[in-house]
Order: C-alpha cells, then structure tokens, then sequence
C-alpha cells in the first residue's frame, strides 16, 4: 500500500507562505484593534456621562464626573456632589467608576477638561453657575486628530460624533498613548 503525505520540501513552503501571510496581516489586524479601543472608549465616556447626566435627574442633586488624575485617558468617576466640593471631598458617594490603562489619548477642551457636572435638572452647570459646553476629543496616536468626539450641548444632551479632524488638544501623546513626559499636563499649553 503506497502512503500519501507531504514533503519536507512542501511543508517547509507552506510555512514560509504562513509567515509571509501573517506579517502582511498583522499591521492591518492592530490597526483594527486600535480602532475599536478607541471606538470603545468614545462609547463609554459617553455612556458615563449620560449616566451622570440621568442620576442627577433621578436625585435632583449635583453630580459630577471627572477624570482620573485629571486625564480621561486614564478613566473617571461619577459622584454625588453632596456639599459643593464635588470630587475633592472624599465623603462624597461614589456612583460609578471607570478605570483605564491611557492607552487611548482622551483630552477635552477648556470646559470639559477635567471634570463635568450636572445639575438637578441635567444641565451641564460651570463651578460659578454658567452653563457648560464642550468637546472631549479621542486622539489618534500617531497624529494629532481627533477621531472621535464625545460632544456636550448646553442643555445636557450628549452626542458621539466620529469626525477625522486635526486637533491642537491631541499633540503631546507618543505610540502608546501615554503623553509624553516634556509636554506639560496642561492642554492648552501643548500648542506650539
């Protein structure tokens, strides 16, 4: 009875051919897997804030979110804004808490830089009583553009927007994500 089998020869091409194959795939598979952490990550920011947003209506009290070690990158916290502190006062009832890696560059402009609140009736208030508006801005790694927005409007409706524009918000980031350690923690400072 006469066997049937492979080579060395041919198993030793379709091997290289499987090498070859997968080193052309693999850019095109961590582009992929970018994307969608920064797609998840616009996603679920904006789900924290609309949480926020719904808590405050549901307690008719303040509620604030703010970013983690003033860096969305690295996640935040929704708390119950109990005596006007806001998240400096320890004693406050946390509600929610996301907690990130900064992998994925998150900056918002000078409204929503590091934190939101909201009032009783879910209008997005300033510290002195004004009404607030602002953009957070997910940040392309190797780029300054900002790929997806997570955008508040004065009367407190939240929207996820996925425009590729160039941003000034979004300089001072490396490869990782990580901001670079000579760029100052200051968004605005990062123009040149």
């Amino acid at each position: 009875m006469k066997q049937h089998g492979f080579t060395l020869i041919e198993l030793l091409l379709g091997l290289l051919v499987s090498g070859i194959l997968a080193q052309l795939a693999v850019p095109g598979f961590k582009n992929l897997l970018d994307s969608h952490m920064r797609l998840n990550a616009a996603q679920t920011l904006a789900s924290g804030l609309r949480y926020a947003r719904t808590q405050a209506i549901a307690r008719n009290r303040t509620v604030i979110i703010h970013a983690l070690e003033d860096d969305w990158s690295r996640g935040w916290r929704v708390v119950v804004d109990m005596n006007g502190r806001g998240h400096l006062d320890d004693d406050n009832p946390v509600l929610l808490e996301r907690q990130d890696n900064g992998r994925v560059p998150i900056v918002g402009n000078t409204p929503v830089r590091t934190q939101i609140r909201f009032s009783g009736l879910g209008e997005p208030l300033l510290s002195a009583g004004g009404f607030r508006a602002g953009t957070v801005h997910v940040c392309s790694t190797d780029q300054p553009l900002s790929l997806h927005q997570v955008v508040l409007a004065p009367t407190g409706r939240i929207s996820l927007r996925s425009d590729k524009a160039e941003q000034a918000l979004c300089r001072g980031y490396d490869e990782l994500g990580l901001r670079a350690a000579s760029e100052p923690a200051t968004p605005w400072a990062w123009r040149k």
